[in-house]
């Protein structure tokens, strides 16, 4: 992989930049609202049902057992130290069949996130996990989308506040380039090339006949290639209010985004034919503002109007239902957690 190009494309779209790079220059206002709460660590009042608001270090599992069976897969944790043999009967007493996806309990930005063919691989993932994972069925909808919801304590109806899209990493092929080829010629792909070449290896090899479309990594990441489009024009009423009437089940959350496979989107605006993947709460981020076309200023916008919801949410759900915010000497445990959380699954 050419440095050069690598450098390139990451300077020229911001949407690549480092974690702090992007968020520096609001970090004033994150203290600002730090500040007015007397309290560094404000968001865990948010989502007072989920682990520290599910700012980090918050289960997937246990986020998952707050939710309906209906509206998510069918999920088997699986904790260090399980043999393949019960993590395989506790998928068949599941009904979760192959393929299948499986990720880290605590995870973060799509790291070590995998689809499962069969269950040797299966077995190779549970020998390589460092952490413990959860499996979970996978959705074959091949439609996915951000949601982020918030709902002020008391309000009647909680509101979307941002949709994004994802077009997950796909090449179509010539009939002349292998796979490989075709990664390169898109910037895109061709930051993930590294990643690509050692989990598929010669499989990259191979010359796909013309037009015929093979999806690389079949789940909306960004970090793993997927580009993000902002569809936030699309909400209307009867989304808003499907979205609402699900999350008004999820006992004591106030704030986040939903990660959501459907069938046809007029399917999901009439709450049918869809999978809740994943649920985050405090820590999430409005990632319809990755979309290309936006500028990093756009994005800025988009971060200090979502924290701003979310340090109302915690002052009033303080004051409504008197909680408590997290200590200091909890938040830094937490910090330290997820320090060597990160060191673990990268």
């Amino acid at each position: 992989m050419s440095f050069l190009r690598r450098y390139r494309i990451v300077l020229m779209n911001w949407e690549y930049w480092p974690f702090h790079v992007v968020y520096a220059p609001i970090y004033a206002y994150w203290f600002w609202l730090c500040i007015k709460a007397r309290s560094f660590f404000f968001f865990s009042a948010a989502n007072p049902s989920i682990a520290n608001g599910g700012f980090l270090m918050e289960r997937k599992h246990q986020i998952f057992e707050l939710i309906p069976a209906k509206y998510y897969p069918p999920t088997v944790y699986c904790a260090m130290g399980r043999d393949i043999e019960w993590l395989l009967q506790m998928m068949a007493d599941r009904g979760i069949n192959f393929p299948t996806i499986a990720k880290p309990d605590i995870g973060m930005r799509g790291l070590r996130v995998e689809l499962v063919q069969n269950a040797e691989s299966l077995r190779r993932y549970l020998q390589q996990s460092p952490v413990d994972f959860i499996v979970q069925s996978y959705i074959p909808y091949e439609h996915e989308v951000g949601i982020f919801y918030y709902r002020l304590p008391g309000e009647a109806q909680g509101r979307i506040s941002g949709i994004v899209g994802k077009n997950f990493l796909a090449v179509i092929g010539d009939g002349q380039s292998t796979i490989r080829q075709l990664l390169a010629k898109d910037d895109r792909f061709y930051l993930q090339l590294p990643a690509l070449e050692a989990q598929l290896a010669e499989a990259l090899d191979v010359i796909l006949p013309p037009l015929e479309t093979k999806t690389l990594v079949p789940y909306g990441n960004h970090a793993r290639g997927a580009e993000f489009l902002d569809l936030s024009q699309k909400n209307n009423a009867d989304l808003e209010k499907s979205i609402d009437a699900v999350c008004r089940q999820i006992s004591g959350f106030y704030f986040g985004r939903l990660d959501v496979k459907f069938k046809t989107w007029a399917d999901l605006c009439a709450g049918r034919h869809f999978s809740i993947v994943e649920l985050n709460g405090a820590g999430s981020e409005p990632t319809h503002m990755y979309d290309p076309k936006h500028s990093i200023f756009f994005a800025w916008k988009e971060i200090i109007r979502h924290w701003k919801l979310l340090y109302l949410i915690s002052k009033q759900n303080k004051a409504l239902h008197g909680l408590a915010y997290m200590s200091w000497r909890d938040g830094l445990t937490m910090l330290k957690q997820n320090s060597v959380q990160v060191k673990l699954i990268n």
